[in-house]
């Protein structure tokens, strides 16, 4: 029955892991793509415009085109190939794709070519003799991809071990009856002839319980028969009897144990789901900004009242400069609660607490400043702080468990859903400093 458990456990949970990776997969996938397609097509309409006017800087106009990280722009004029991140290089569009764009069609292929998989698009631009090409990595897609997959088949494990215990339980619960039965024999082998069944409401053990029962009745009686008639044969005999009788009865007094250990089965089975569901909302939410699904609801806020109603849970001193006293801005609340709340909680978490934290308001933009009371972070992490489940040096060394690797990723993303920026430097007082600008309306 336990091996039936786990294995049932062991399929479903696989099963249920199995179809929500392939659908995360899929979808995460084909939105990915489809942005990327939507954007290549954008960018070859600017480059288009661009070299149609005298004497274009092609390189120059391929760093002013809105990518992200890990996209290359590429533009093959007259033979010639021009690129910022790959100068000089002709063999880095496919030659399969070439061949396509070259006939007048746009082409788009997912690829692996150095071990990593990337989408490239490619766009003819025939008004001016030229195609342009993007090539973008889809690492951070794969990296989703694996950290949701290794998490449901962390759940996956658990809920078979839980299925496991679970049938462990519910064996030893199936088979108690017959524990029972052993256990009266062997107290009326011993001489406790009292002992009897509890009736059962099952109707395959009701017979059972009372053929004993009644077996132990007439046993009783036939032994009581004998004893009284012993009895006046030797008192001395009956005596040490009782004496067993009562010994046997104390060490056969047990607590039932099986009902809270089933309750605590089920306790753990129940925090364990309750811990993945966590994840796929970050994954999810994570996701969501992957897929650009990710929507704001737009609000006028004053700045001094959104950073006070965020920090004070924590019971921090927010220093409100003059110069943001009177400002607006239009963001979605909640995020950007998340984003404060996010950088307080990574204070406190990995370096000491928060030691100052302020708001001011600068050129168009509203700038809330968080320093933290840590050793600070070394310039060449500065950036990768924001990336997902990046966990510093001095994180690991003092063994902080807490966080996930998320908050700052968050930060960044909930910051630039909203057009702004946000990045880390050295605190003038020593530790670090978190910054947050967002684009204001000045009432």
């Amino acid at each position: 029955m336990t091996t039936i458990f786990a294995l049932g456990a062991l399929m479903l949970s696989a099963t249920l892991a199995g179809v929500t990776y392939l659908t995360a997969r899929q979808y995460i996938v084909h939105q990915r793509e489809t942005s990327v397609v939507h954007q290549a097509f954008v960018n070859a309409s600017l480059v288009r415009s661009s070299l149609r006017g005298p004497h274009p800087n092609i390189p120059q106009i391929l760093l002013n085109l809105d990518n992200g990280p890990g996209v290359q722009s590429i533009v093959q004029l007259h033979g010639q190939t021009f690129s910022p991140q790959i100068t000089g290089r002709s063999d880095a569009v496919d030659p399969a794709v070439r061949r396509v764009v070259a006939t007048g069609h746009a082409a788009t292929q997912v690829s692996s070519p150095r071990g990593a998989p990337e989408i490239t698009v490619g766009v003819p631009i025939p008004a001016v003799g030229a195609a342009y090409y993007e090539i973008t990595s889809l690492k951070d897609v794969s990296a989703t991809l694996r950290i949701l997959l290794l998490t449901l088949a962390i759940g996956a494990l658990a809920i078979t071990l839980l299925g496991a215990l679970v049938g462990r339980l519910a064996s030893a619960r199936a088979l108690r009856p017959l524990g029972d039965v052993t256990t009266a024999a062997s107290a009326i082998a011993r001489g406790k002839l009292d002992t009897r069944l509890v009736t059962s409401d099952t109707a395959d053990l009701a017979d059972l319980v009372s053929a004993f029962n009644s077996m132990a009745d007439r046993l009783q009686e036939r032994i009581e028969s004998e004893t009284r008639f012993s009895s006046d044969v030797s008192h001395e005999l009956r005596s040490p009897l009782q004496t067993l009788a009562t010994a046997v009865s104390l060490l056969e007094a047990r607590s039932n144990e099986l009902t809270p250990r089933a309750k605590q089965a089920v306790f753990l089975l129940s925090a364990e789901v309750r811990r993945f569901q966590r994840v796929v909302s970050d994954l999810l939410e994570i996701s969501r900004f992957d897929t650009r699904s990710a929507e704001l609801a737009l609000d006028d806020v004053l700045v001094d009242e959104l950073v006070r109603r965020a920090t004070s849970p924590y019971h921090l001193d927010v220093e409100v400069h003059r110069s943001a006293s009177d400002m607006r801005v239009r963001v979605d609340k909640r995020r950007i609660e998340r984003v404060i709340a996010n950088l307080v909680e990574n204070a406190q978490i990995y370096a000491g607490g928060v030691s100052h934290i302020s708001v001011e308001g600068l050129d168009g933009v509203m700038r809330l400043v968080v320093d933290d009371a840590g050793p600070g972070i070394p310039a060449e992490e500065r950036e990768a702080v924001f990336e997902r489940f990046y966990r510093g040096p001095a994180a690991r060394r003092r063994g902080v468990t807490e966080g996930t690797g998320l908050g700052l990723s968050l930060v960044k993303e909930h910051v630039a859903l909203h057009g702004g920026r946000t990045w880390a430097e050295e605190a003038p007082g020593g530790g670090a400093r978190f910054i947050v600008e967002l684009p204001v309306e000045r009432t």
